[in-house]
């Protein structure tokens, strides 16, 4: 009973979230109350990644992330991931006087990176415990955090531009927020589960692995931001969340696994 209520977490999360952004908008609606716009626009960036964490949790395997290292990941994460990324994108775009779609692709994935990797030591001196489930999980909600903050840019940015249309706020918030599953927030829980399997088990062809996942989360992140057709979106979008699942499914199987053989060595002994 308690696993099914926890693998159904991320329905209540997402009713939840979305029952609060109907209720801030009609009262922004009914009141004409400016003071309501940081609170739609945060609601409309964070119900469908915090849903999509929630619902990627609930499938890493025996072991749950501790709730406080996830919030640690998806603020952390998004807010440094975001103040490294814009900082190097606006040197590069000084020093270069062009910034590629690539560029800023390898820029992103790398600082989304940050607070994973500090929270991989950080279990690693504390509990001495490295799935590489945990790793994907604490990625999503980096990546999560990442995505949020760009989201919050760019609604407020669409507010300003439409001279406070509340309408091109809730297009931005409603396009961005549904797909954000399918890009910061799986490209990140890739590279991030890629990266705890590595430390996880060292070898030469999971090194190779890891190199191989992080180019691979920068070419669908350079595509995403290259192509602007429909059909390319969904596309890639497919790509991110299949290649995600693939992943959390052999991770947990990986986890459990390892997990299973240390305790049956613990009981024989």
């Amino acid at each position: 009973m308690r696993d099914r209520t926890r693998r159904w977490a991320w329905l209540g999360v997402l009713v939840t979230g979305l029952i609060l952004y109907i209720v801030v908008l009609r009262t922004l609606v009914h009141t004409q109350n400016p003071n309501f716009v940081p609170s739609l626009i945060l609601l409309g960036a964070t119900v469908v990644p915090l849903s999509f964490l929630t619902f990627a949790q609930a499938r890493t395997g025996r072991w749950q992330v501790p709730a406080s290292t996830l919030v640690i990941a998806g603020f952390f994460g998004g807010v440094i991931g975001i103040v490294v990324a814009g900082t190097l994108e606006y040197n590069s775009l000084r020093g270069l006087g062009v910034l590629p779609m690539v560029l800023v692709a390898v820029i992103e994935e790398s600082a989304k990176l940050i607070v994973p990797v500090v929270l991989l030591f950080w279990i690693l001196s504390r509990h001495g415990r490295r799935l590489p489930s945990d790793g994907l999980v604490i990625g999503v909600a980096s990546g999560m955090g990442f995505a949020a903050l760009e989201t919050m840019g760019y609604a407020f940015t669409a507010l300003l531009s439409s001279d406070g249309n509340i309408g091109a706020v809730e297009e931005t918030l409603f396009i961005r927020g549904l797909t954000s599953p399918a890009g910061h927030t799986a490209w990140t829980g890739l590279t991030a589960g890629a990266l705890w399997a590595l430390i996880s088990s060292p070898s030469g062809k999971r090194v190779v692995q890891f190199l191989l996942t992080f180019v691979g989360a920068v070419a669908l992140h350079t595509c995403w931001d290259t192509f602007t057709n429909l059909w390319a979106y969904i596309i890639l979008g497919a790509i991110s969340i299949g290649w995600l699942f693939i992943e959390l499914a052999r991770y947990r199987t990986f986890s459990e696994h390892t997990l299973g053989g240390r305790f049956g060595q613990a009981v024989t002994v």
